[in-house]
């Protein structure tokens, strides 16, 4: 009688979790959206064919709002860091061609091991990157 019990139990359980699942196209849709945006607010193409000049800017930016370099490859066009402050983030920007004329940075924030999907540390980012390859290109200090 038990092994009966057991088998309704599992059956109706299982009958219960099925009943609160998304079909597969709709969390594929789901997953896609979200997948989308976050690539919309963590990438960004620059004018410049300079891949190592950006990948110099990056490390830059980066210790500029207080990360520290883990790892920087310059064949693989990564920079890896991380901020120690009221929280640990961590941060890796990589850098390709993108045509002759673009580089593409996309950078990918994780916060305790968790993927950040927020817009403001990316643009936080953007934003300071964007002033330094502006201040390279024209030779400012």
């Amino acid at each position: 009688m038990t092994g009966w019990r057991r088998l309704i139990l599992t059956a109706g359980l299982a009958v219960s979790a099925a009943g609160c699942q998304m079909n597969s196209r709709d969390q594929v849709l789901a997953v896609d959206r979200t997948q989308v945006q976050l690539r919309s607010v963590s990438t960004r193409a620059f004018d410049t064919g300079d891949r190592n000049l950006t990948i110099r800017n990056v490390i830059a930016t980066l210790q500029d709002l207080n990360f520290v370099i883990d790892k920087a490859d310059d064949s693989l066009g990564t920079v890896s860091a991380t901020k120690f402050d009221t929280y640990v983030m961590r941060m890796t920007v990589t850098v390709r061609p993108r045509g002759d004329k673009q580089v593409a940075v996309r950078a990918s924030a994780q916060y305790n091991m968790v993927a950040v999907s927020d817009a403001k540390p990316y643009q936080q980012f953007f934003a300071a990157l964007e002033k330094a390859m502006f201040l390279t290109a024209n030779e400012i200090d």
